[in-house]
This record gives structure tokens, sequence and C-alpha cells, in this order.
């Protein structure tokens, strides 16, 4: 739910800024009379909100995508609500209409590129990708040092949430090696060296594909 949340607050972004743009360039040729003391004001208000909102949402950003979009809006709108304070302020000491969708146009191009990271982000979990910072040279490497590794293969690595990287992966031991303790040290490697926590380990006496095939096999996407 946290991922499918942070994919359609993304896609109400881009959508609400598609329409600022849009009304900001219809304004251009239609302007309409600004009632600036009043936007003014409305936008200060707006803009007080918007900032205790932000410090709320700040602590959790970097940990969950859902909050990150959360935290990208409320910025969005305080973002809005310092451009509208400015073109007030503007209008009301020159008359000049023509700032408010200059200000619109602005904000719009400043919201699509965030928004468009968020979703390129959120769509990779959902298409159980890899990642990002993933190096799957390192995880054959701490997988590979575990004493009574032989080989590794059908490595795969994927998430379910913005916050949790899921592994799973064949093993062949080494003569006499004891499974369970080798999955154990195996897994105590990748969670105190590359911070991978939720692994599912096959071990294997003989490769299970048969001779000559490489060591390890990665996917870039989760398990078949």
């Amino acid at each position: 739910m946290e991922i499918l949340a942070a994919a359609f607050n993304a896609l109400l972004l881009f959508g609400v800024g598609f329409y600022i743009l849009y009304e900001g360039y219809q304004r251009f040729f239609q302007p309409v009379e600004v009632q600036s003391l009043a936007m003014t004001g409305i936008a200060v208000l707006g803009l007080v909100v918007n900032f205790v909102s932000a410090r709320l949402l700040a602590g959790g950003k970097e940990t969950s995508l859902n909050m990150r979009g959360a935290y990208l809006e409320v910025w969005s709108d305080m973002l809005g609500s310092l451009g509208v304070i400015l073109a007030g302020i503007v209008i009301y000491f020159t008359g000049w209409a023509w700032v408010d969708p200059i200000v619109a146009v602005a904000i719009g191009l400043w919201v699509l590129p965030r928004t468009w990271t968020l979703l390129k982000e959120t769509m990779n979990v959902l298409l159980e990708g890899v990642p990002g910072g993933v190096d799957f040279d390192a995880i054959a490497r701490t997988v590979e040092s575990t004493p009574g590794v032989a080989e590794l293969h059908d490595l795969h690595v994927w998430s379910l949430t913005s916050d949790q990287t899921s592994l799973s992966a064949h093993i062949v031991l080494i003569e006499g090696a004891d499974g369970d303790a080798v999955r154990t040290l195996v897994a105590t490697d990748l969670a105190s060296r590359l911070h991978i926590e939720h692994v599912t380990i096959q071990t294997e006496r003989e490769d299970c594909r048969g001779s000559g095939s490489t060591v390890y096999h990665s996917h870039k996407s989760g398990p078949a």
C-alpha cells in the first residue's frame, strides 16, 4: 500500500503540475483580474501550514517513498505560496498582472521533474526491479567469501517497499560443509556488510544447473 500510495501521489502531482502549466499558458492570452491583497493573505496562511507540514514529514522522507511523495507535495505547495506572495506584492504595487502566470509556469516546471523521479522509483518497486545502488559483484564477493561456499548462481535482488531489499540465491556447498550453518553465515554477512536482511538461500551439494555454467547469474528484476 505504501508504494501504491506513492505512485498515486506521483500521478496526482503530475496532473496538478500540467494543470498549473495549462492555466498559466491560458492566462497569458486571457488575463483575469487579480485580487492581490486577498491572494497574498491566503498565500501567507498556506505558507505557514505547509512549513509546519514539511517539518513533520522531513524525518521519514528518506526511508519511505510514500512520505517522500507527501513531502514533495507539501514543498510544491510551499513554493507555490512563496511565488503567490511575491506575485501578489508585485501586482499590488505595479499592476503587472502578467506576473501571475509567470509564477504559475515556474511552479509547474519545478514540480514536474521531481515528480518524475518519484514516479520512476515507485514503478521500479512495483515492477520488482533492482533497487538503486545495489552492486551484484559486491553481493557475489560477499557470498562467495563465506566459509563453506563453493559457487553462487541464480542471484535475484528486488524490493517490495522502499526500505526493504530482498534477495534470493542458490549456493553450492563445498564438500563436508553444513548447509544450515553456511546459510546463517551468508545471511549474517549480507546483513552486516550490505544491509540486506531479507534473504532466501538455497543450498546445494551440486550445481542444479548442471556443468558448464557461469559462477552466478544476475537478473535486473525479481525472482521468476
